[in-house]
């Protein structure tokens, strides 16, 4: 399995989000950048106060030209009711068989868990930064709003 660096371009993909339309990376090309981070699992700890902590800043996200996509192999109805709780006015999509997720080299610590992982890319598809912490939710959130500020 090859992880994705700074630099190359993002893998493409296509999943189902919480309202049922199927959402692709290409649909933001020449368009939008992405902040495309991958969650363990919804309603858990760390991951409500990651997708909040995106939810409290969405606004500020998209004057940065940006949008915010949640990743995690939750179903869409669960997703559902997940950005509901959150306060997640942004896309979370459903990698069910995680083939998004092995794209990306997004995979968690020794197998344990999913990994948790942001990777901010820019309007013409190439990874710009890329983050990982399992502990740090909050980190992801202020490590993306940084790097989209260097895109501006």
């Amino acid at each position: 399995m090859t992880k994705v660096k700074v630099g190359d371009e993002a893998p493409e993909f296509s999943l189902p989000a919480q309202d049922g339309r199927v959402v692709s990376l290409k649909d933001f090309k020449g368009v939008k950048n992405v902040v495309l981070y991958f969650y363990p699992k919804d309603f858990t700890m760390g991951c409500s106060v990651e997708a909040r902590t995106f939810g409290e800043n969405y606004d500020e996200i998209t004057k940065m030209g940006a949008e915010v996509i949640g990743v995690s192999s939750d179903t869409s109805e669960s997703h559902q009711k997940f950005a509901s709780e959150c306060n997640a006015r942004f896309l979370l999509l459903s990698d069910s068989n995680g083939n998004v997720r092995k794209a990306y080299g997004a995979t968690g610590t020794l197998g344990l868990m999913p990994g948790r992982v942001t990777f901010v890319i820019d309007k013409q598809g190439i990874i710009r930064r890329a983050f990982s912490s399992q502990v740090r939710p909050k980190q992801h959130v202020a490590e993306a709003m940084d790097a989209l500020k260097s895109l501006t």
